[in-house]
């Protein structure tokens, strides 16, 4: 599974230095839309991966709880020092309360 990541991480980093050194006439809209979204599809699934996985198994543990916060405040446009704050507050009461 790791190696899924490494390679898609790998993949997505190329498409962004190839934008960098192909002309920008060659690459058009089409290209740079494909590009931002793989970069983005790429940031989900790591988000997906790392907060609600452990080993091979689906878990839903402090972390997701986390995450959810994390989402909410980002929506509201709140600054992202207090978002971190936030979610590692929320994290920790999770796992206080046994969660």
């Amino acid at each position: 599974m790791i190696s899924t990541v490494i390679f898609a991480s790998l993949a997505v980093y190329s498409w962004k230095i190839l934008g960098f050194l192909i002309p920008d006439r060659l690459i058009g809209e089409r290209g740079r839309l494909i590009a931002e979204r793989m970069t983005v599809s790429l940031l989900a699934a790591l988000v997906m991966l790392q907060g609600f996985s452990s080993q091979s198994d689906l878990v839903l543990d402090a972390r997701a709880a986390s995450l959810v916060v994390a989402g909410a405040l980002l929506a509201l446009r709140v600054p992202y020092i207090f978002v971190v704050l936030a979610g590692a507050v929320v994290a920790a009461g999770v796992r206080l309360l046994g969660f």
